[in-house]
């Protein structure tokens, strides 16, 4: 048995093949294609555990070496670094440590979703892009008019007196041409975001994972799906504060002897999960929603975006809490004490 460590890169991928002995017996660079690895298949032959950083590619990579009759792992890239840190960094010693952490069975392997799950989120992420693009013609549209003194709302703008209005408001053409031209993209990403959103909406109402999480405050349906379907399978995670972590939302902590800071927000994690929590977060402003006084209370004191960010985390502390106990979302019980409840805290969930 041979244990081979792949650095695979967008042009060529460095690569290192050791004994159980830890010998090494090869190592080199291949073409990141095909071809290569047909070459790393050929040398090594069938009796071979792999590993690969996970990077864009990575599960085509373990798919084409698994079929091969190859073992193969996919090794968390940032877990890694923390596991073997390295005073030079090449390609060529990214492979030889991989190739000795699979040698060892200490790779940090990380979870990969199956195959219709990766469909889902793509799709999931096509709109997410497509409604951001929207997002930023709007604000485009917006950053154009402000600079004529003039605001308008988007729907006024797209009757067919919408340009002559903007004539008679003193805007001059080529501003109007580029409000014009904005508002045609807006056109276009609509007619681009309908068609999916048709497609996903049943899914969504067919999934009773989105049922339950629909119940949480700010939680839509498509929003409920690109929960779900970046959460995967809930029993992964130990506890809440494992999934914050695994969406970034959780707070980077410095420590030397008996001093502790923490600092910004992690966002090492799933960037889509992170983006669903804190937009869904966004309703925290309403007198109605169950976290409105910690969302006003943090505000106040350091700003809107960590009062976000600290909604966000307790949208995922529910979110667990729901999918592992198969519950709907039950707000927290009042308490006597008018002190905001802390945004670490787990307990929000009746008994």
């Amino acid at each position: 048995m041979e244990f081979v460590g792949i650095d695979w890169a967008y042009r060529r991928a460095a690569w290192c093949a050791v004994s159980a002995s830890g010998a090494i017996v090869g190592e080199g660079v291949v073409p990141a294609d095909e071809d290569g690895l047909a070459r790393l298949v050929i040398d090594g032959g069938i009796e071979v555990c792999g590993v690969v950083e996970m990077m864009s590619g990575a599960i085509w990579v373990r798919d084409q070496l698994a079929a091969a009759g190859w073992e193969m792992k996919i090794a968390h890239a940032r877990k890694v670094r923390d596991v073997a840190p390295l005073a030079c960094k090449t390609d060529k010693v990214d492979a030889r440590v991989l190739a000795e952490l699979c040698r060892r069975d200490l790779v940090p392997e990380l979870w990969v979703p199956s195959f219709s799950d990766r469909e889902l989120r793509e799709r999931l992420r096509r709109r997410a892009h497509l409604v951001r693009m929207r997002a930023s013609a709007m604000n485009r549209i917006f950053g154009l008019l402000t600079q004529w003194g003039t605001r308008l709302s988007l729907d006024r703008l797209r009757k067919p007196d919408g340009m002559r209005l903007l004539e008679q408001r003193g805007i001059p053409a080529v501003w109007r041409r580029s409000i014009r031209e904005a508002i045609d993209v807006i056109d276009l990403l609509d007619s681009r975001i309908a068609p999916l959103e048709q497609e996903l909406t049943p899914l969504a109402r067919g999934d009773a994972r989105v049922a339950l999480l629909d119940t949480i405050p700010g939680v839509g349906d498509l929003l409920g799906l690109t929960l779900a379907s970046e959460i995967g399978d809930v029993s992964r995670f130990a506890s809440p504060r494992k999934l914050i972590g695994y969406a970034g939302l959780s707070p980077k902590i410095n420590q030397s002897g008996d001093r502790s800071r923490t600092g910004a927000l992690s966002k090492a994690g799933s960037r889509t999960l992170r983006w669903a929590a804190v937009e869904a977060a966004q309703h925290a402003w309403r007198e109605t929603n169950p976290w409105h006084r910690l969302y006003t209370d943090l505000a106040g004191r350091a700003g809107k975006n960590p009062a976000k960010a600290a909604v966000a985390r307790k949208i995922l502390i529910a979110a667990w809490h729901i999918l592992s106990r198969q519950q709907p979302f039950k707000p927290p019980q009042p308490v006597a004490d008018p002190a905001v409840v802390s945004a670490s805290s787990r307990c929000f969930l009746a008994a």
